[in-house]
């Protein structure tokens, strides 16, 4: 390969993987530096020579000018140096040109594996650069594939492919080669292994960015999205307030017949969705969790344990507490309290049984 021929793949390398001319270049004089290195009997004073207006790339290895050679390595002859140039003189250095072939197929192999690992570090560092900028962002990804035995999807954001696990899936959600969703940055990751970015869609967060999406009073500030739980794939309850008397924040997230809200539930692959109004009062923000049950009352505790004992109608402590209890866990989470969930028949009198407790977890 002549250096225009190298020059118009670095070119091309720079617009497919979106790494630079400049950083290649870099790795490519280090890797001749080791080769040389090798090659030389530890000589690694390397001078390079890079025209990128004229295309030109060329290496030389420093020597010493002596009568005779004695150290190849090091030395070069009085009759070889000014072959080179005219002016050269003994004990003086001289810049010889270095030609690729004679570093010798270990030095070459040596280089390659160096151009590699710059290449693999490229790449890592800019995943990185690119996930930093959208830490904590809703983005677009398209799946690539889907591991058959750990359900793992490997899906495309921008350039870079990453990782899906399963357990950053929507529950049973089932996703095939081709989809095009949507995907949370949760966190960035530098290991051992090079950085990695956590994407998820399981994350409370990626229900609060599709809101901000969907619903143009919260991009705008007017609606405030107070508090979200979720349990992915089945259920989530929100808390929003508006911050103009005009707007009511829970219609407003909902749209005119559950135009807005059912978006996002298809995109989130049919999660049940509460949207309730936020208080500053803890007895109507507690109420209003536990909904779709009805709440006769709420008893908040004397201290400040943010403990409460909520009374429900007899035939609705099913509802209020869900199934399996999600409906009181989420409610609990959402808020922030302890809430012992009691049917009115039987609340008072069963003060130490705390089977109905339901807390933050």
């Amino acid at each position: 390969m002549n250096t225009k021929e190298l020059f118009e793949a670095l070119d091309l390398f720079e617009k497919e993987k979106g790494i630079s001319v400049d950083y290649m270049f870099t790795q490519i004089e280090r890797a001749i530096v080791v080769a040389c290195k090798n090659n030389y009997g530890g000589n690694d004073n390397v001078v390079f020579n890079i025209d990128r207006d004229k295309r030109k790339f060329a290496v030389k290895i420093v020597k010493t000018v002596r009568e005779e050679a004695e150290d190849k390595n090091f030395e070069i002859s009085l009759e070889d140096a000014l072959k080179i140039s005219k002016n050269a003189k003994i004990d003086e250095e001289i810049q010889v040109p270095l030609d690729p072939n004679e570093l010798g197929r270990i030095a070459i192999q040596t280089a390659r594996n160096v151009i590699r690992q710059g290449i693999r570090d490229g790449e890592k560092g800019q995943m990185l650069q690119e996930f930093q900028s959208k830490l904590g962002e809703l983005v677009s990804a398209i799946v690539e594939r889907i591991d058959p035995k750990t359900g793992a999807a490997s899906i495309t954001i921008g350039k870079s492919q990453v990782t899906l696990p399963k357990s950053e899936q929507i529950g049973d959600e089932v996703l095939k080669e081709g989809d095009h969703i949507k995907v949370y940055v949760a966190d960035i990751k530098d290991s051992g292994k090079g950085p990695h970015a956590i994407i998820s869609r399981s994350h409370p967060e990626l229900v609060k960015r599709l809101f901000e999406q969907e619903v143009p009073e919260i991009f705008d500030g007017i609606v405030e999205i107070k508090s979200i739980s979720r349990e992915a794939g089945s259920r989530t309850k929100m808390a929003v307030v508006s911050n103009d008397p005009e707007v009511d924040a829970v219609g407003a997230c909902i749209g005119t017949r559950g135009s807005r809200v059912n978006v996002i539930v298809d995109q989130l692959a049919g999660e049940k969705i509460d949207i309730i109004e936020y208080s500053d009062d803890p007895v109507k923000y507690i109420s209003a969790a536990l909904s779709p049950a009805t709440v006769n009352s709420v008893k908040i505790a004397e201290d400040s344990s943010k403990e409460c004992k909520v009374t429900v109608p007899d035939g609705q402590l099913s509802l209020a507490i869900g199934n399996k209890g999600q409906n009181a866990r989420l409610a609990a989470r959402l808020t922030g309290w302890k809430i012992d969930i009691r049917p009115q028949s039987g609340f008072y009198g069963e003060d130490d049984d705390d089977d109905n407790l339901i807390e933050e977890e």
